[in-house]
């Protein structure tokens, strides 16, 4: 949520903010204004009216000991009057503006920090660095689907059979390949000095409101709900971690001392993903339900970017372990999440498709999802407390670094060589 206070202040730069991600959302901040405006006029015509209400009762009072009763029961009538305009009108239609106002703060995305190149779309995203390089091949690679189905790892028919198109299921080595890339990310992580947690996976909707999920995603989610007696709450399956372990310091007011946390976790995550996408509609790229490692920090505005630039590290240094050919590049303001201000996306060479594919995107919040969870942090005992800057980060997804290993690490012969890394968490030293 963008501060209300920048709203008001400087409109203008708040304007040239939205159109640097491309205007859509400039309708949504004039209506902000305009209700804005009529939420402020509304209150002040209401604390005129209260004064009014208080300045009569007064002479209400100053009337009945001077025993003018005349007097008295005609003021009482206006303050009836004045009370009746309050509780009927004006108050009544505070409240629904004030709903409105807060609807249209929810719509509005954040705006790009000032280092984010400009830009239309993903082609306009500048590369920042490449690591390994990718491998040359004396023969045509299979995609990971083709080879997963040869070699019994995959099994997208039975998938479809449980669940219809979008989702997969792994057998034998296979599952064993997912619990072991999923044991070896964890490890390093905790190692890099993140908190290990395994969260829910069924969330409340203002959880979701706080990480930026609703109100702009609601049609992407999966929903339930839950009934209890004679009451029903929605809950929503969690399309990423970021989501609960975001919202772990939701409410709350932290000492600085406890500042940066930085926390991990394994789940699966839930996404209806809409459309064909050509042959994403293939294999491991895009589906239904898909396995991640998330890292999130929560830290101090003064080391926000500093922050993401550590996590990025983080998440490519799996990379880097696993000899997966990959680069990292910088989103313009075009290709930005809603709720972020600063992005990096590391993507991974598919030799099958002679190009990269996103595995994660680190993202700094700045404090647009502490103002929504009302999170913040006490810079000194005494100091008044200030809001936490969010930072998330994919480290990374599962299922397709599953089908970077089987693309890059396939043989001639049909085997699939293995990362030393993952040996000891596999027990084998390659796939046939």
């Amino acid at each position: 949520m963008i501060d209300p206070a920048l709203l008001r202040k400087d409109p203008a730069a708040v304007r040239a903010g939205l159109e640097r991600r491309g205007g859509a959302a400039l309708p949504i901040l004039e209506e902000w204004l305009r209700l804005d405006a009529r939420h402020r006029e509304i209150l002040k015509s209401v604390e005129e009216n209260r004064a009014k209400i208080n300045a009569l009762s007064k002479e209400i009072g100053k009337a009945k000991a001077a025993k003018d009763e005349a007097k008295a029961a005609a003021l009482m009538v206006e303050v009836a009057k004045a009370k009746a305009a309050a509780g009927g009108g004006e108050e009544g239609e505070a409240e629904k503006v004030s709903a409105a106002l807060r609807q249209a703060a929810l719509e509005l995305p954040n705006l790009p920090h000032e280092s984010v190149p400009a830009g239309k779309s993903e082609a306009d995203n500048p590369v920042v660095r490449t690591g390994l390089a990718p491998r040359t091949f004396d023969f045509k690679p299979l995609d990971h689907q083709a080879l997963g189905e040869k070699l019994g790892l995959l099994d997208f028919s039975a998938a479809a059979k449980l669940s219809g198109a979008r989702f997969a299921l792994w057998r034998g080595a296979g599952a064993r390949l997912i619990r072991a890339i999923t044991a070896f990310l964890l490890d390093l992580h905790a190692a890099a000095g993140y908190e290990e947690i395994h969260p829910p996976y069924l969330v409340l909707p203002e959880v979701m409101e706080g990480t930026g999920q609703l109100p702009k995603f609601e049609a992407d989610l999966y929903k339930t709900s839950e009934s209890s007696g004679e009451q029903s709450r929605p809950l929503y399956l969690i399309p990423t971690a970021e989501v609960p372990l975001t919202n772990l310091v939701r409410g709350e007011i932290l000492p600085a001392d406890k500042l940066p946390l930085k926390m991990t976790a394994y789940t699966p995550c839930f996404r209806q993903e809409a459309g064909s996408y050509g042959k994403d509609v293939r294999g491991l790229i895009r589906n239904h339900q898909f396995d991640k490692v998330e890292l999130v920090w929560v830290t101090t505005p003064e080391e926000s970017l500093a922050a993401l630039e550590r996590l990025t590290a983080d998440a490519e240094a799996a990379l880097a372990a696993l000899e997966i050919p990959h680069r990292i590049i910088h989103l313009c303001t075009g290709d930005m999440g809603f709720s972020s201000r600063k992005t990096y996306d590391l993507e991974v060479w598919m030799p099958s498709e002679g190009r990269y594919r996103e595995i994660s995107s680190c993202s700094d919040c700045g404090d647009f999802q502490a103002r929504r969870m009302n999170a913040r942090f006490r810079p000194a005992p005494q100091a008044a407390p200030q809001f936490v800057h969010t930072l998330n980060g994919s480290g990374v997804a599962v299922g397709r670094l599953f089908a970077a290993i089987l693309e890059n690490f396939q043989e001639k012969d049909g085997r699939v060589r293995l990362p030393k890394v993952l040996v000891p968490f596999f027990g084998a030293d390659s796939l046939s």
